[in-house]
């Protein structure tokens, strides 16, 4: 299985790390976007947006982004094609994120949840998987289709 993205700001730094012992105490593998792919910024739109990248090209399946409250974030990672993110606080949105939307990142918020429903949140969203066939797959394709819409602009 591909290691999981992760990603933070300076605002998230602190559950991040967390995350991290949490993700490593469960065996899950990742690696950490902390820092832009030159190493040069911790602001969140460079951070978002190489987590996607590198899923979109395949390095990755999933990610987790966090900063503040997790909307920039997922802001920044739906602009990339292909990419479904999905800003969850609570584990029904996090199962349905990736059940019914196939989201691939998780963003969380660090100044909104704390370090406990964070890793409730993950575990939730890490054993949940896209119900292909399903009732959402007309709507996913559909999101597909004016992704290719506006691409073609």
């Amino acid at each position: 299985m591909l290691p999981i993205a992760i990603g933070c700001d300076d605002a998230a730094i602190d559950l991040k790390n967390k995350i991290v012992k949490w993700l490593e105490s469960n065996n899950v593998k990742f690696v950490d976007y902390s820092t832009d792919t030159n190493r040069e910024s911790n602001l969140y739109p460079d951070i978002a947006w190489s987590v996607g990248q590198a899923i979109k090209t395949g390095k990755h399946k999933r990610g987790i982004l966090i900063c503040g409250t997790g909307i920039g974030m997922a802001i920044v990672a739906n602009k990339i094609p292909g990419i479904r993110a999905a800003q969850c606080h609570d584990t029904y949105s996090a199962e349905r994120a990736r059940k019914s939307n196939n989201a691939q990142i998780i963003t969380l918020g660090a100044r909104v949840i704390g370090e406990e429903l964070a890793k409730t949140i993950l575990q939730t969203w890490l054993n949940s998987e896209y119900e292909e066939g399903g009732r959402s797959e007309p709507k996913i394709k559909r999101i597909s289709f004016y992704e290719e819409k506006t691409l073609s602009k």
